[in-house]
């Protein structure tokens, strides 16, 4: 399918035609109707994998996509009713495409207004905008906004996300069906508003926060192949909160759906990770410094990086006359008065903890009288960006302990609290940091806040704002921060004082020692601040997730992708070209037209799901097997981890199945004869060293357990905490190897496992021993199947893999090596579960059956 790129759009919307490809194009969609869209279109087959043919010669292009675009919009006011549309200099979205340089790449933003346009006027607006501002606007009815944005953004998500949980209806919102529904709607028009200007062979997507959480969803449906990453700007939370959320797998599948996936701090890419761990059964790997998750054939890396602010923007605001004003404005107010200035600004929320904030100053007072008079707190409140009860309830309460405190400490000319709740322009912002003292953020969970950033080179200042102050310009800086523990930022700043904004006595005593820290100190913390913010800012951060993403994507080509799932459960399974699903219909047409079969299986997570309870073999799989074994045409065995007495116990129905126990030590060619092994008799006094080692991880670690083979110990952790688990696993690997240095035994972690065994015994074996005995027979095999589910299984693959060239096998031998799921293997055939394996078996034994009658 030729894909619809952004610059034939902006040729026909132009008038010109397009340059190349007669394709119907028209401005991007508008939904004009109220109300929910569907979920997602559950037909896989309309998904797209890209055709490199269609890719254009542009240069590299990026589409960002938010909830908002970086675009101020107001009414003439010459009454003619039209707009007038302006960069919005202070949105994150337009300062990051500094980073990325127009001269290398092209960016298109996605996203809302903030001012509602009439139906009328979209294709117009929709027109203008992508003219001058390559900006692609996404219009919602208002009744649906409120709903998706107000209701399950604000009321569901966000609060969740800060750690709220709904315990009652007046803490946070209460998970809402149709609040949901909205949502999912929402995220659906924005993936069609992307389709109809991404060229996804070529062009990279960038969606922000959780907004649209589900859009990587839609957008992998749509393009298999599309590059795609996203970054969340606020705080994920700890799996124990997180999955108090009725769609909570439904959420972290979408975000999987993205190449790269970006967090401020290593914490909530922690938490990101447990969830998928507990929840989804998936693990992560660390490779070269780079975090994945393998998720259905796809590495989903993760981008720890904190964002940073816009140097140029603020420096420039800084050299701004306006700015110079209002500093010796304040200068005036404050420090001619003999009066230090503490500044907090922040949002008029419930999480910024801005009446914590109040307490620890009013303590402060009274602790150290002598301060009173002489700090005064100024408290810039913005305004909220949510509505409800709760933000009212914040701005009463802020509201009335000022009155309170001033009315203790206050005197004539005189408060100690100074509160802004109207709006400020940045500049003045700006100014309150270059005269501030000292900076307090004390938010009780936040994602990143920038406000420290900016603070900090705000206090660098410029030459004509030294003069200002009474400064030389040789004079080395300072600032001093007050933050919060639970904030992004807090992790970068190192010489910050870091507080529990929960324990007012500390934040008292964190603004004194601020206060009273001396003159050096104060210059040494800034400088290193200093260096960091400056070298830190938006440009490098978006440029360092670009190239991540660029990295994550090079492998694109060269997989081949196949769409899996419906509705949000929709996820893409990606594979190695040589890699294929075994077919059904031609094993099946192969295993009739064979005479020298030979078929090796593995037990547990092959014929025996791994999440059973009960192990033991069912008497449908004892028929199936015995159906196999009774086909004089084939040599049947089953290879497993287990002790030999247990699979002897399991399969002693079976009188013509061989049996391969402890990963092949032990084999038995058939129910009546003797045991036999593959290796010399092994020496097990290394037990007596590895056995009390792992009985202190048992009992340390709760639903762990150990199990003593013949020659061999396992210990198991399925039953424990994953995380927990894993950790542990990695302390006993490390533990055993170097208590067994000087043993001839081998140290193995599998799933959910950890084994002690003999050197030199694997799978792998039990294939060469099957082989060399059919060459004993002087047998040449033309069927050969071999099945398994881990990496133990690997060995067997490998053996068969270097015997086609052998005389055990014939030289136009049909052979089969498959695992179980889609995963890194050296099989070169998959089967999705063990439901699948079954069916095969089945399929093979009713042929055998069929023969037999004949």
């Amino acid at each position: 399918m030729v894909s619809r790129s952004y610059s034939n759009l902006l040729e026909l919307a132009s008038g010109d035609s397009p340059s190349f490809g007669r394709m119907n194009r028209r401005i991007p969609r508008i939904m004009t109707v109220a109300g929910i869209m569907s979920d997602i279109d559950d037909d896989p087959s309309e998904s797209v994998c890209s055709d490199p043919s269609s890719s254009s010669m542009q240069k590299d292009r990026i589409i960002i996509v938010a909830n908002q675009l970086p675009i101020k919009a107001q009414r003439k006011s010459d009454g003619s009713k039209s707009w007038i549309f302006s960069w919005d200099d202070n949105s994150l979205l337009l300062q990051l495409k500094d980073g990325l340089g127009d001269d290398e790449i092209e960016v298109i933003y996605v996203g809302c207004l903030k001012e509602e346009v009439h139906l009328s006027e979209q294709d117009e607006v929709s027109q203008i905008l992508l003219e001058s501002f390559k900006c692609v606007p996404t219009f919602l009815p208002a009744d649906l906004f409120t709903r998706y944005y107000h209701g399950f953004c604000k009321q569901q998500l966000w609060p969740l996300f800060h750690y709220m949980l709904p315990l009652s209806p007046d803490l946070g919102g209460r998970f809402n069906r149709s609040l949901w529904q909205a949502y999912v709607s929402v995220n659906k028009i924005f993936a069609d508003r992307i389709m109809e200007v991404i060229n996804p062979e070529d062009d990279f997507v960038w969606v922000h926060d959780y907004h649209l959480m589900v859009l990587p969803t839609f957008l992998r449906k749509r393009f298999n192949k599309v590059k795609l990453g996203f970054f969340l700007h606020s705080p994920f939370p700890s799996s124990e909160i997180y999955k108090t959320l009725p769609i909570r797998e439904e959420l972290l599948r979408a975000l999987l759906n993205s190449d790269l996936i970006g967090f401020h701090t290593f914490d909530y890419a922690r938490h990101f990770l447990s969830c998928c761990s507990r929840m989804l059964g998936l693990s992560y790997e660390s490779k070269r410094g780079y975090m994945g998750i393998e998720y259905c054939g796809r590495t989903v890396s993760i981008k720890i990086l904190p964002v940073g602010i816009h140097m140029g923007q603020l420096q420039s605001v800084l050299r701004r006359s306006d700015t110079e004003a209002k500093v010796k404005e304040l200068i005036k107010q404050f420090c001619d008065q003999d009066r230090i200035m503490l500044l907090g600004v922040d949002d008029m929320d419930i999480f910024k903890g801005i009446s914590l904030k109040l307490l620890a100053m009013e303590q402060l007072l009274v602790q150290h009288p002598e301060w009173q008079g002489k700090i005064v707190l100024v408290q810039i409140a913005n305004p909220a960006r949510g509505k409800g009860k709760d933000v009212k309830e914040v701005q009463a309460e802020t509201h009335a302990a000022v009155k309170r405190i001033n009315e203790i400490f206050g005197k004539p000319g005189y408060d100690p609290i100074v509160l802004i709740d109207e709006p400020l322009k940045f500049y003045e912002k700006v100014a309150y940091y270059v005269v501030a003292e000292c900076c307090l953020v004390t938010a009780v969970r936040d994602g990143m806040n920038l406000i420290p950033y900016e603070y900090i080179i705000s206090r660098q200042g410029n030459d004509q704002l030294n003069k200002l102050l009474g400064q030389e310009p040789s004079t080395p800086k300072k600032s001093m921060l007050v933050i919060s523990e639970f904030i992004g930022c807090s992790p970068s700043l190192s010489g910050a004082i870091r507080v529990n904004p929960w324990n007012i006595d500390a934040v008292a005593d964190a603004m004194d020692l601020a206060l009273e820290m001396a003159e050096p100190e104060k210059q040494l913390r800034h400088e290193k601040h200093y260096r960091y913010v400056s070298t830190h800012d938006v440009g490098y951060w978006s440029r360092s997730f670009l190239q991540d993403l660029e990295r994550t994507c090079l492998d694109h080509s060269s997989r081949r992708c196949f769409p899996s799932g419906f509705g949000l459960s929709f996820r893409v399974v990606a594979l190695d070209p040589n890699f294929k699903k075994l077919s059904m219909e031609r094993i099946v047409s192969a295993y009739k037209r064979t005479t020298t079969r030979a078929i090796l299986l593995d037990y547990d997570g092959t014929l025996m799901p791994q999440a059973s309870i009960d192990k033991s073999p069912s008497s449908k799989s004892i028929g199936i097997i015995n159906s196999l074994c009774r086909d004089k045409k084939n040599m049947v065995y089953l290879v497993s981890a287990r002790s030999r007495k247990t699979v002897a116990e399991w399969f002693s129905q079976c009188e013509k199945l061989g049996l391969a126990a402890e990963h092949g030590y032990f084999l038995r060619l058939m129910r009546d004869a003797e045991w036999e092994t593959c290796v010399p008799v092994a020496d097990t006094t290394w037990k007596q060293i590895a056995q009390p080692v792992m009985q202190l991880y048992t009992e340390t670690t709760d639903g762990s357990t150990i199990e003593d083979k013949e020659t061999a110990l396992v210990w198991c952790y399925e039953d424990a905490d994953p995380d927990f688990g894993s950790c542990q696993a990695k302390e006993l690997l490390d533990h055993l190897e170097s208590v067994l240095a000087n043993e001839p035994v081998t140290v193995k972690s599998g799933q959910n496992i950890v084994e002690v065994k003999p050197q030199g015994v694997s799978k792998g074996l039990v294939a060469k021993r099957l082989l060399s005995i059919m060459q004993e027979n002087e047998i040449a095999a033309d069927f050969v199947l071999c099945i398994g589910d881990d990496r133990s299984d690997d060995d067997m693959f490998e053996v068969i893999a270097t015997s086609m060239t052998a005389p055990t096998i014939t030289q136009n031998a049909e052979v089969f090596a498959c695992t179980v799921g889609q995963k890194p293997s050296k099989a070169k055939y998959y089967l999705d579960d063990t439901a699948e394996i079954v069916r095969l078996m089945q399929g093979l034994a009713s042929v055998s059956e069929q023969t037999l009658t004949e």
